[in-house]
């Protein structure tokens, strides 16, 4: 597979920042158990990823969660058990796959562990639970952003990549020997 899919096309979706909620830590925690209740060995490891998981930080309301598991290719292993646990999948890529409930509020992300990916999302997540100038500069970033109109999540997304790249770039500095 060498392109994505983009499961029911692109969407367009109002978007908002709420200041951090505390229940996001307990709505995370609800679907983690969800989730390896329906994956069990199949997964590595569960982790509370993106803006909801920094304390201190305003989000939109979407708790995104990672999933490692062995070999993304191996599809039967975890893809079933999500969809049957009620995530319907919404992006297949060739090293990644994303599921999300009905809702479109919880988003969970399936790489394989020494994926690139896995390594970036814990080193922004850590840096911005770490350093308040960095968090400042990511919310403020977030603010003036989700103020435009966009035509789908993935171009706001987008359009935040050269402020994260600098965080996790900082956080590399910062944890280099």
């Amino acid at each position: 597979m060498t392109e994505t899919e983009l499961v029911g096309g692109v969407e367009k979706r109002e978007l908002a920042l709420a200041d951090h909620d505390p229940g996001w830590a307990d709505r995370y925690a609800d679907h983690a158990a969800r989730i390896s209740t329906a994956l069990g060995d199949a997964a590595v490891d569960i982790a509370h990823i993106g803006s909801t998981s920094v304390p201190g930080l305003a989000a939109k309301p979407i708790i995104d969660i990672l999933v490692t598991v062995p070999d993304i290719t191996a599809e039967e292993d975890y893809l079933g058990p999500l969809i049957e646990a009620g995530y319907p999948l919404r992006v297949r890529e060739p090293e990644h796959r994303m599921v999300r409930t009905p809702g479109r509020d919880v988003h969970v992300h399936i790489y394989e562990p020494d994926h690139p990916a896995v390594t970036d999302y814990f080193l922004l997540r850590d840096r911005l639970r770490a350093d308040a100038e960095d968090r400042a500069l990511y919310e403020a970033t977030k603010r003036e952003l989700i103020a435009r109109d966009w035509p789908d999540m993935n171009a706001y997304a987008d359009a935040k990549t050269e402020v994260i790249e600098a965080i996790k770039g900082r956080a590399r500095a910062a944890n280099a020997p």
